[in-house]
C-alpha cells in the first residue's frame, strides 16, 4: 500500500519537497491556508488547514492516516512538524528541542546556559515592554530586535539609541505569532555571514555546505538575505570550528534525523557565534545550489528521514566549483516592468531563472523575503569572480519598475 506523506506548505521554495516526495513513491498531501501556493498543484491532495495550527495539523494527520510529516523550508512550521510526530510516534528530533532552535530567545537562552559564545539577549512579552524599557541600561548600543518567531528576516531592525525601542518593538511584534520579541546586542562579523544547510543521521551531523550571505547593504531592509555563495571563503579549521559548535548543540539537544539550516558569524578573533540553527532546510533555493556543488540531494534525504528510511549512506562530500543563489527584489514599490539583465553575466552565470511576478503585476519593497520577485542560480569560474559579482549584483541585474 502506498504510504502517505504529509507536507507542510506548498510555496514556492517548498516545491521541490513536493515534486521530490512524489518522485520517491509516495501519497502526496499538502497543507496550508493559501490555496494557490504553487505547491499544491503538484501534491495528490491537498487541505486548508495552517501549519502553525499544531493540533488542527494533528487532527487532519490523524484523519488522514498518514505515515510521516515534514517541514520544508518554513520557521514557523518546524515546531508543528515535531508535535505532530512525536504524538504519532512517527521519527523526530525532540519537539522541546525543536522549539528551542525555532524561537529566538529560547536559543540564545540554551546558548548562555550551555556556555557558547552569544551575545546579551533577552525576549519579552508585547505586555513586559516596561520592564525592557528599565532593563536596557544593561545593554550596550547598537542593538537588534526582532520578533522571535518570524521568518525571512522580517520586522528586524538595528537600533542606535534607546528613544528608538518602542517604534522598533512595534514593527518587530507584527510579524510574531505569539507576540514575543528579543533584543539582544550586535555581534560585530569578521568577513561574511555564515549561511548554508546540513544534516544529521542519529544526532552526528555528517553533512554541511557553509556559505557565505549577502546582503544590500543600502537596501531598505539591509539584514534581509539577498543571496548566498558557495564555498564559504574561510579556511577549513573555521569550517571545522563551526562544525565542532554545531555538533555540540545538536548532541545536548538530543536531535536525530534531520535538516538544518545555519547563520552564524565569527568575530576578528575567530570565536564562533552561532545566530540561528534552523530545524529544517534552507529557502532561497540553498538546498538546490547545494546539490548542485556537492551532488548531495538533502531534499532527497529530508523526506526519506520523515518517513523513517534508512539515511545512512549520507556523508560529507566537499563542494566543487563556484555556485550562488540570488532572489530578485526591488528596494522600491510599484508596478513591475521587467528585469535588465546584463546579456555577458546571463550568458555566462546564470544556470537557473524563474520569475514569480508578471509584467504589470503590483509588487512590493523588499523588506522580507515574502518581497522575493524571482530567483536565480548561478556559476562562476572562481571565488574571486562569485564574490565580486555577489557584492554588486546590481551592476548586473535590475528591477525595472513604473
Amino acid at each position: 500500500m502506498q504510504k502517505k506523506v504529509l507536507l507542510l506548505g506548498g510555496s514556492h521554495f517548498q516545491v521541490p519537497s513536493v515534486k521530490t516526495a512524489k518522485q520517491l513513491g509516495y501519497y502526496v498531501i499538502t497543507c496550508d491556508y493559501l490555496p494557490n501556493n504553487p505547491g499544491h498543484k503538484y501534491a495528490d491532495e491537498y487541505h486548508n488547514v495552517s501549519t502553525t495550527d499544531k493540533e488542527a495539523v494533528l487532527k487532519l494527520a490523524k484523519e488522514l492516516k498518514i505515515d510521516g510529516i515534514v517541514c520544508y523550508a518554513s520557521d514557523p512550521a518546524a515546531p508543528t512538524a515535531a508535535y505532530v510526530a512525536e504524538k504519532m510516534g512517527f521519527p523526530t528530533s525532540p519537539y522541546k528541542s525543536v522549539e528551542i532552535l525555532s524561537n529566538k530567545d529560547k536559543f540564545r537562552a540554551f546558548l548562555t546556559e550551555n556556555h557558547f559564545n552569544t551575545p546579551l539577549a533577552r525576549g519579552y512579552a508585547y505586555e513586559e515592554i516596561n520592564i525592557m524599557l528599565a532593563e536596557i541600561k544593561d545593554f550596550h548600543f547598537p542593538i537588534m530586535v526582532k520578533p522571535v518567531d518570524s521568518s525571512g528576516s522580517k520586522g528586524v531592525k538595528k537600533i542606535n539609541s534607546a528613544d528608538e525601542l518602542r517604534a522598533a518593538v512595534e514593527a518587530a511584534i507584527v510579524y510574531s505569532k505569539c507576540k514575543r520579541f528579543i533584543i539582544e546586542e550586535c555581534v560585530e562579523k569578521y568577513g561574511y555571514q555564515i549561511a548554508g544547510d546540513g544534516f544529521s543521521v542519529n544526532g552526528e551531523l555528517v553533512f554541511r555546505c557553509f556559505a557565505n550571505e549577502h546582503f544590500d547593504s543600502s537596501g531598505i531592509n539591509p539584514y534581509v538575505p539577498i543571496g548566498e555563495s558557495w564555498p564559504y571563503n574561510m579556511p577549513k579549521y573555521i569550517h571545522e570550528k563551526l562544525h565542532a559548535e554545531i555538533q555540540r548543540v545538536l548532541t545536548l539537544l538530543n536531535m536525530k534525523t534531520q535538516a538544518y539550516n545555519f547563520d552564524a558569524r565569527i568575530d576578528e578573533n575567530e570565536n564562533v557565534y552561532l545566530m540561528e540553527i534552523g530545524p529544517r532546510n534552507g529557502g532561497n533555493l540553498i538546498a538546490q545550489v547545494t546539490q548542485y556543488a556537492t551532488g548531495v540531494d538533502m531534499v532527497k534525504y529530508t523526506i526519506k528521514a520523515a518517513m523513517g528510511e534508512d539515511c545512512s549512506s549520507l556523508h560529507m562530500v566537499e563542494p566543487k566549483g563556484y555556485w550562488a543563489n540570488y532572489m530578485v527584489h526591488s528596494q522600491t514599490s510599484g508596478i513591475f516592468k521587467e528585469v535588465w539583465i546584463d546579456n555577458n553575466f546571463r550568458k555566462n552565470n546564470i544556470v537557473e531563472f524563474e520569475m514569480l511576478f508578471h509584467p504589470g503585476d503590483q509588487i512590493e519593497a523588499f523588506m522580507g523575503s515574502n518581497g522575493t520577485l524571482g530567483t536565480m542560480i548561478l556559476k562562476f569560474e572562481s571565488q574571486e569572480e562569485m564574490l565580486e559579482k555577489m557584492d554588486h549584483m546590481d551592476s548586473w541585474v535590475k528591477v525595472i519598475t513604473e
